[in-house]
């Protein structure tokens, strides 16, 4: 999924957004509810990019079909390291409708989840604006 891989590393928000499907899932390591739509997936995700430091990708792998992959990646959020992998599953047209993240260990999630907090009330203003 080099398109995907290629934005993030760019850290290219708007070239992230444009590969999420309009109906896109994103379930996120912190929250117990999915989030459905690319306006508050896109608006998240541009929040990560400001959260993680040192963010790189350490692996990718892809099934068969090329329509589910894998990307493993390494990073560190308020001087914690952390490790994860974000899921991607593509639609027909090859845009992403379900992104699952998954982060370890429980300290790094911890201040994940606290450095993503303190970015919600922009990303929420970012979703409401489209």
């Amino acid at each position: 999924m080099g398109t995907f891989r290629e934005a993030v590393e760019a850290r290219d928000g708007e070239a992230v957004a444009a590969l999420l499907a309009d109906d896109v899932v994103f379930t996120s390591p912190v929250a117990f509810r999915p989030h459905h739509g690319r306006a508050v997936t896109a608006a998240i995700l541009r929040a990560v990019l400001r959260v993680f430091e040192d963010f790189r990708y350490v692996g990718e792998y892809a099934s068969a079909d090329g329509r589910e992959h894998v990307l493993r990646f390494r990073a560190t959020v308020s001087g914690r390291e952390v490790e994860g992998c974000d899921l991607l599953h593509l639609d027909d047209e090859g845009r992403i409708d379900a992104l699952t993240v998954m982060v370890r260990p429980l300290s790094g999630l911890q201040a994940l989840a606290d450095a993503m907090d303190a970015q919600f009330d922009r990303v929420r203003e970012e979703a409401a604006a489209g």
